[in-house]
């Protein structure tokens, strides 16, 4: 056999299963290869975070039966174990209506709960925390969040 008829026949472009294979590895690899190591801008992530909980505006209606506000949806008990981490926010729950508040209500948490994904950027754990707790990159429940944040990133 010649070698250009060797390299026709592992050439992966002409291998239905090497496509396939291509294909799924490409689709893995931009939801993050699984793992969450993929990393973004942090601007890039409150951006996506935004657009999923509040379409991307500032003023919305409350949420999960009104225990949950402003534009990034966030619930009193999130907004207490930022405060804990970063005393310094000071404010109050209600605060949390205010986009620059919220982000930097976002970030304390993310200090506290997800500090190596949130100074890498790796997004997937952070959606996945800000929608289901510390534990929640361990939680099937996120994923779908996931996927919905995933889609706004760039």
């Amino acid at each position: 056999m010649t070698a250009a008829a060797t390299w026709r026949r592992l050439d992966p472009r002409r291998s239905p299963p090497a496509l396939a294979f291509a294909a799924l590895a490409a689709i893995w690899l931009l939801l993050g290869g699984g793992d969450g190591t993929r990393v973004w801008q942090q601007r890039e992530i409150l951006d996506a975070l935004r657009m999923v909980e509040s379409g991307g505006r500032d003023d919305v209606p409350d949420g999960d039966g009104g225990r949950a506000i402003g534009p990034y949806q966030i619930h009193e008990v999130y907004w207490r174990d930022a405060l804990a981490q970063m005393p310094g926010l000071g404010g109050g729950y209600q605060d949390c209506r205010d986009r620059a508040y919220a982000e930097r209500v976002l970030a304390a948490y993310m200090e506290r709960h997800a500090p190596t994904a949130w100074q890498r950027g790796e997004a997937q754990t952070i959606a996945r925390v800000h929608n289901g707790g510390p534990l929640g990159p361990q939680k099937a429940a996120t994923r779908g969040y996931w996927l919905r944040v995933r889609s706004y990133l760039p």
